[in-house]
């Protein structure tokens, strides 16, 4: 048996149980800020900035997030000035989620900052951790890409609509396809 809570575990990056009292209470807090930012219309950017501010880790002047929007936990997250985020976004922040200034987000991403384990016997026991996800200054993630945990993209990266980027790439880049290889230099 662990010396540690699930929220000490999820902290850590080691595998924990999301079933923790502190971890619950972290998601009801989100989820509530997400209800309400989901409520309130794309055209009211005063408002939609204020509550970004409170879900949101860290959140840079300018940042546009399109609803729908959806993440776990929210203070994971952390968005330079000048992201634009479109609608139907899925960013599971089980872990950091980073993105650099003037990034631009299409619709329907999915940026996935968690992993459950391979052997099918432990990920029956529920338990699941993060793998931090950093993208860069002034990248493009086309429509319906996913990110998966762990991934760093460099500066001016671009990834096509529809990749699945599943590791990481330097500056100045187009990557695309499933798995996302290196197209272009840029």
């Amino acid at each position: 048996m662990s010396d540690t809570t699930g929220y000490e575990d999820f902290l850590a990056g080691r595998y924990f149980n999301p079933g923790d009292s502190r971890l619950r209470e972290l998601r009801g807090r989100c989820y509530a800020l997400l209800d309400a930012l989901n409520a309130t219309s794309n055209a009211d950017k005063a408002a939609r900035a204020d509550l970004l501010r409170e879900l949101l880790g860290a959140c840079g002047e300018g940042v546009n997030v399109k609803s729908p929007f959806q993440c776990d936990y929210g203070v994971n997250l952390r968005l330079g000035a000048g992201v634009f985020v479109g609608v139907g976004c899925v960013f599971l922040d089980v872990a950091p989620i980073e993105i650099g200034d003037g990034t631009l987000v299409g619709p329907q991403v999915g940026i996935y900052a968690v992993e459950h384990p391979i052997d099918a016997a432990e990920r029956a026991l529920g338990v699941e951790r993060g793998r931090a996800v950093r993208i860069g200054r002034n990248c493009w993630i086309g429509g319906h890409a996913t990110i998966n945990p762990g991934v760093e993209l460099g500066d001016n990266v671009i990834v096509a609509s529809g990749a699945v980027v599943t590791r990481s790439f330097p500056d100045n880049v187009m990557v695309a396809g499933v798995p996302a290889r290196v197209v272009r230099e840029l």
